[in-house]
Parts: C-alpha cells; structure tokens; sequence
C-alpha cells in the first residue's frame, strides 16, 4: 500500500513552443524529462494528425507575428473641411460671408447702439456714484448698530460707531480723491484733442453702459441667431429606443447597448446602438418614426445607417435641424470653366454638408421622382458637366417635349423632344436612327480597341488620351433621355420593340465603350406589354448610379434605388413633398447619402450652355445638330463635295466661302449650310482647321491638300 502511494499519480506535459525554465514556479523538480512528444495545446484532437517539425519542437522562443489590425474606426489626422483645396475654399468662403453679414449687420445699427449706449452710461454714471457714496457712509453697519441698540447693548454700540467714525474718515479721503481726480480728468479733457475725447468717451462710455443697463437688456443685438437644438445623450436614446419596444431594460439580455460614445458629427450627434440579440436594422428602420418622437425632433431630422460588422448594430446620426430644408445653392458650373468627363461631378450635398460628386465614367445613371420634385433639374445638372467638357458627345431626347432641354441644341450633336412630328422631323425616328447610331458605334469601338497595341490602349479599354484624339474616333458619349417611359410606349408597336432592345443593349454594353446612359422618369414601372414590359424592367435595372427623388411608395423608392434600398434603410417617400431637388443617391459610392442638389434654372443652364459651345467651337468638336447639320439627308459624300467646291488655283479655301458655294450649287443638300456646320463635317474627316488670308482678312478654313489626304485615306480603309 505504502509502495502504490510513493508512485506518480500523473505526468506533466509541457505544450510546445513554451520555455521550460526550471527556475519557475514549481521547481525544478516538476520539469518534464520524458522524451515524448507533447500533446499540443488548445486542440480537440487526442491523437496528433501531423508530426510536430522537429525545428518546431527544439525552439523555445515564440515567433513573432503581425499585430492584428483594430476594427475601430481611425479619426481622420487632417479634419475632412481641409483635406481638399475645394473644402477649404468653402471653409473661408463661409467664414468671411458670415463675418462680413455680421459687419454689415452691426454697421446699420451703430445710431441706435450709440443711443441705448449714452442712456444706459447715464444710468451706470449714476449707480456707481451712489454706489460709493453707500461705500463711504458705510451703509452695511446699520444692521448691526440697530441690532446693538435693541439689545440694550451700550458698549457694542459704541464700538460699532467709532469704527464707522474712522472708516468714514478714511473712506471719506478716497471718495474726495476719486472726485477730484474725475474732475481733473474732466477739465483736462476739454481741452484736450478731438481723437482724445472720442476714444476717451469710447472706453468709458461703454463701460458705464454696460454698469447701468438692465440685467435682461442688450445693448448690441445678435447678428446671427443659434440654432436650438435637443442635446442628445444617452439616456435621451435609450428612452427612445425603449418606448419603441426595440428593447426592455427589465428583460435579462434585452437591453440597448452603445457601440461608440456619443459624439459630435457635423451639425448634428452621432452613436453607434446595439439592438439586443434576435432585433436588426430592419427593426430599427421600421421604428424610425417612433424613434424620432422618442427622440422629440422631427422623422428628416433622423438617419439610420448600416454598420459592417454587425445586423444588430446600426450608426444613429440625428441633426440638430432638418437639414433637408436648406438649400445646397446655385451649382459651381455657373464659374463657366471647362470640365472634363474623367474627373466626378459636382451633385450637391449630402445631409452633413459635405459635397457629393457622381463619376459619371463607365456608368448610367437613373433619375426617378414624382412630378415637380427636381427630377429633370437633377438631370440636367449632370449634362451641364458633360456639356462643358468639349470633348463629349452629347444625345438628348426629352420624351415630354418640354422647354428644359431645348437649350442643348447649341452643343448636341443628335436631340429631339417630344413625340409629336416637328421641324426636325419625326422624334421617335430620330431617336431610333441615333440609337442605332450609337449601338453600330459601340461594337466598332469594341473591335478598334481590341486592336490597338497595348502601349497605346492598356487592358482594351478606352482611354482619355484615346478619347480626345480626334483620329481614334471615339470620344465620350452621353446619351440623355427624359421621361424615357414614353419611348417605350409610341402609338407604333414596332417602334416600340426596336427601341426597347436597343436601350436595353446601350444600357448594359455601352458603359464600358465610353458612352454614358442618363435616363429619368416618373414612372418607374408598369409600361407597356409582354416583350417590351420585360425590356423596360432590364434597362431600369441594370443602371448603377441611381437617384431618387421623392415618389409616392416605398415600393417606388425600391424600384428606383433598386431592390433590397427599403431593407438597408433607404426610402424615398419619407421625403416631404417641400423638398425640391432631394433625394437619395444610391451607388454612386460606399455610402448613401440624402442630397440637396445643386440649381441650376433655366438661365444658368442658357449661360453654362452658351459658354459650352464657345469651348465646343474653339476646340473643333461641334458635331451634328449643333453645327447645324440636317439629320434628315441621309445620302451625301462631304468630302467630295467639299473638294469639288475649291476652285482651280486655290490651295486653301475658307469655311465660309465653301458654305456659300455649296449652298448655291448644291441647294437641296446645303441650302441652310453655315460655315460653323461645314467645318465640323470636314474636321471629322480629321482635316485640320488652318488660319489663312482672303482678301486682307485672317479667316478659318482648309488646306487642298488636307482634303485629297483624307479623301484618300477614306479609299484606302474602305479598300480593306
């Protein structure tokens, strides 16, 4: 028995990788010497599947491995009004306009401050004399000397009245001091400079203003008036997410938890919420309303977003104000500089202030609303960027036939507006014949860049060098259609079905050659039938960019954000009807923000179109109907018309004498010709616009030689 309790009830196992120090705790009597391999450690296997490396087993220090990055959000070093030359231009600008009200505000009422100020000053001249004459006389005594007196006490009476005696006397000395001192002050002061009495009555005057006004008057009126607003904090949340039922702070594990402190965020506090285990952001969306009066602040003063890391968790931003109901202001094209299609565009703002862009490269963008919300200003806002890059193409059609796009006529290279038959011939076949324009465009981009050498077009995509050079062919597209719906629902069935494919093609190949998809509409579904239904459904859905303006229905905001925006927070009818020009951007970037647009009225789009056609004609891009090309003549060969105008000697001929003559000797194909329209024909043809003389004049025009150069490059390529 005693032999059997001598013998070890276990063995120790060191795990692997760890040191085995014989001067720690135990001692070295508890080192492990048999020659066993170890168990390793936290594992759920009894039996090794792999034999541990012998390097592995011989080392004892731990190899060191890369920290594991925190999922915490990391506070920009640089603040976002900063990080950018535009932010902080409008940083300034804010600053100085809000001083300069302030200035100007002030500056109006300096008579009236001047006045309460000279009636308050002779109040507070006033109180404070009789202020120190209580001081001499030593006022504060009469409690106590009255209250002696009653008691019958003799001595503490007379103790209190000879300390009165000798601080009246001493008191007496300062307060005749001060009064001769103020009025020698004041006799110095009559005689003294004029810059001296005023900057003298502009210290004490103020002074006295500011003794002898009332306590709940102001002298100088606020210029600019604070916004109120609820200071959120925790418990302000928590009641609210409790009175939602979104939580019970009496059930064990159905509390609201935070994942962040509450902080500041722009113009309104922010919180990461926890719902408890089992609720979602789906809860949470659906208790919007009822958050917000938990909260006490109206439902567009509230926004509730996804965070990554969990469903159960949600970021709560509520603004002090409704942000919504502030303007974003006039669009900064009004600056009428060039643009370029490469670089985002300028959209608006989002909820926070912050400025919204859209790259409007290698997307179509959908634009939907109910009537009169902005949807076409939203619109046009976007073709006005593409219409000051002169190197873009533009094609828009306006389905409702209103005056909001007919301005593009100055830089659209195809436009028609309306169904109805019109000057320029029938719209609807118009739009097709640039459909197909477009689509037969496309395909050739596609198979010219699959050929270029890679030096010159990387990975077979277009390029902006490629798309700027006039000899490639290919510049940038924009093809506009507003109320796209009534394309897809012409008196003419097969109309109807051509158009329906083609949009459908455009939408979801042309992106990536280089031709951007801008379509609106208020009437986001339920048109036309069988074939054409479908159709219309596909080129609604297969944009990536899309903005929705106010509609009538979450089951509208859906079809225009796209499926799923309801679930993940988005929903364009909590938008009030006074919201002109917002909505809510989806897949422009990561986030989804509610955006103020910027304006843009029918005069500034008459001003920011002009200039884009000045840019268009010094660059030599105006193409089309706006440079006055007749879309209806189908047959007719420019150049050799051109060539066939240049009379015998000449070696260079202006734009406006080609004009003319084709105009006279070639009526039915130029009869409306300019000399803005024939330029733009030939230059397409990669014939450079040269400066020459005709008679003592500096014009525009065409070298001879130019002509027959690209006449014969058009042999040869039509010859392969």
């Amino acid at each position: 028995m005693s032999a059997n309790l001598n013998k070890p009830m276990g063995e120790v196992i060191d795990f692997p990788g760890r040191p085995t120090d014989p001067t720690s705790a135990g001692g070295p009597e508890d080192v492990q010497t048999d020659a066993r391999p170890a168990a390793p450690a936290d594992t759920s296997y009894e039996i090794e599947l792999d034999e541990t490396p012998a390097a592995e087993v011989a080392s004892t220090v731990p190899a060191p491995v890369d920290v594991p990055e925190r999922d915490a959000a990391q506070r920009p070093v640089i603040p976002a009004t900063l990080q950018s030359w535009v932010s902080i231009k409008a940083a300034v600008r804010q600053t100085v306009n809000r001083w300069a009200h302030v200035a100007a505000f002030h500056l109006v009422r300096v008579p009236a401050y001047a006045g309460l100020a000279t009636v308050y000053g002779a109040a507070g001249a006033f109180r404070l004399v009789g202020r120190q004459l209580r001081w001499w006389w030593v006022t504060e005594q009469f409690s106590l000397r009255n209250n002696a007196a009653a008691a019958g006490d003799a001595d503490l009476w007379l103790k209190l009245h000879r300390e009165a005696k000798a601080t009246r006397t001493w008191r007496g000395i300062v307060v005749a001091g001060e009064a001769l001192g103020v009025a020698m002050g004041a006799t110095m002061l009559v005689s003294a400079p004029l810059w001296t009495q005023a900057l003298t009555a502009g210290i004490v005057v103020p002074l006295l203003a500011r003794f002898g006004r009332p306590a709940d008057k102001r002298i100088v009126s606020a210029a600019v008036v604070a916004p109120r607003f609820r200071k959120l904090n925790a418990d302000i949340v928590l009641r609210a997410y409790y009175a939602t039922k979104l939580g019970d702070p009496a059930k064990p594990g159905q509390q609201i938890e935070f994942g962040s402190s509450m902080s500041r965020d722009g113009e309104g506090s922010r919180v990461t919420v926890d719902l408890p285990y089992g609720k979602g952001l789906d809860d949470a969306i659906k208790a919007k309303p009822a958050i917000a009066s938990g909260l006490d602040v109206s439902l567009s003063q509230v926004f509730i977003t996804r965070d990554p890391t969990s469903h159960r968790r949600h970021v709560l931003w509520v603004a002090d104000r409704d942000p919504l109901a502030v303007p974003a202001g006039r669009t900064p094209l009004l600056k009428l500089q060039p643009t370029d299609i490469w670089e985002p565009s300028p959209f608006g703002v989002d909820e926070r202030g912050r400025p919204v862009t859209v790259d409007m490269m290698w997307n179509s963008i959908l634009v939907g609303a109910q009537p009169r919300q902005g949807k076409t200003f939203s619109a046009r806002a976007l073709a006005l960027y593409a219409a000051l890059d002169p190197y873009v193409r533009l094609s828009v059609f306006d389905g409702k036939g209103s005056p909001d796009w007919r301005k593009f006529k100055l830089v659209a290279d195809r436009c028609a507006f309306g169904l109805a038959m019109g000057r320029d011939g029938d719209p609807v076949e118009l739009f097709i014949n640039a459909l197909r324009d477009i689509k037969t465009d496309v395909q050739d981009r596609y198979q010219r860049l699959s050929e270029l050498p890679a030096d010159v077009c990387p990975e077979g995509k277009l390029t902006r060098d490629i798309a700027r050079d006039p000899a490639y062919r290919m510049p940038v597209r924009l093809v506009v259609i507003d109320e796209f719906q009534e394309y897809f629902d012409t008196p003419d069935p097969d109309a109807n079905k051509e158009i329906a494919a083609l949009l459908v093609f455009l939408v979801k190949v042309a992106p990536a050659a280089g031709v951007i998809v801008l379509g609106a509409t208020q009437k986001p579904s339920g048109i036309g039938t069988g074939q054409v239904a479908q159709q219309f459904n596909a080129f609604r859905d297969n944009h990536q960019i899309r903005f929705s303006l106010r509609t009538g229905s979450w089951q509208v905001s859906d079809l225009v954000l796209g499926s799923g925006a309801y679930s993940e927070g988005f929903d364009s009818s909590t938008l009030l009807p006074d919201y002109k020009g917002v909505g809510i951007l989806r897949g422009a970037s990561d986030a989804t923000p509610t955006t103020r647009t910027y304006l843009a009225d029918a005069e500034d789009a008459e001003k920011i179109l002009t200039a884009a056609r000045a840019f268009r004609d010094r660059a030599g891009t105006l193409s089309g109907m706006a440079a006055g090309e007749d879309i209806a003549r189908q047959v007719r060969d420019v150049l050799a018309d051109v060539r066939s105008a240049v009379e015998p000697g000449e070696k260079w001929v202006s734009w406006q004498h080609l004009a003319t003559r084709l105009a006279e000797r070639l009526p039915d194909s130029y009869g409306d010709l300019t000399a803005d329209a024939i330029s733009a024909q030939v230059r397409a043809f990669d014939v450079p616009s040269v400066n020459g003389k005709r008679d003592g004049q500096v014009l525009k025009g065409a070298k001879l030689a130019a002509i027959d150069k690209a006449i014969e490059r058009r042999a040869e390529s039509l010859a392969r």
